[in-house]
């Protein structure tokens, strides 16, 4: 919500592609919502800058191995930096900007096997909640853009918007965001 916030060309673009395609008077069916590109590009965009947990959980080396001219010696515990590499610059263009547009019509995916993007990790200890939770993710994101327009108190300005973060397990925003929502017909 807070890039939405920031970003506002974005969040009318979202709004539109919702409203468009979303009957309000239903409820809306998963099927319905997980066809809804722009806001699967929301989500993705999203979840690049700002993955749910900064670094993968250790692994270890099984064997000696040389990596982009490193020897990693067997036995080394690696860790996977995954906040940094939704922030290189030699993966993505512009990569500190918010821009869902670089993920439509793109077939990257955050199922682990595109490296670039691996926001739940990959391979066998990728995180098991994924499917339910990018369902969720999707249905209460969309209903929440439906039904409600959302404004910072106080009429600050979006484009101050504190986007700082907060290190941990988690990571998180370092002050939370604070909105007011108003009931749309």
């Amino acid at each position: 919500m807070a890039e939405l916030i920031k970003n506002k060309d974005v969040m009318i673009k979202l709004q539109e592609e919702v409203k468009q395609k979303i009957n309000s008077s239903s409820s809306m069916a998963e099927s319905e919502i997980s066809k809804l590109p722009y806001l699967n590009a929301c989500i993705k965009e999203t979840l690049r800058l700002h993955p749910p947990v900064p670094l993968l959980l250790p692994h270890r080396a099984i064997q000696t191995s040389e990596v982009l001219n490193y020897t990693i010696p067997c036995g080394a515990k690696l860790l996977v930096n995954i906040w940094a590499i939704g922030r290189d610059p030699k993966l993505w263009e512009d990569p500190l900007s918010f821009k869902p547009e670089r993920f439509l019509g793109s077939n990257l995916d955050f199922r682990g096997k595109d490296f670039e993007f691996i926001p739940f990790g990959a391979g066998r200890r990728m995180c098991p909640g994924l499917p339910s939770g990018i369902t969720s993710v999707r249905s209460i994101l969309a209903s929440l853009i439906l039904r409600f327009d959302w404004l910072l108190p106080d009429d600050q300005d979006q484009a101050k918007l504190d986007m700082n973060e907060k290190f941990g397990v988690t990571l998180q925003k370092d002050k939370p965001l604070q909105l007011i929502l108003k009931h749309l017909n």
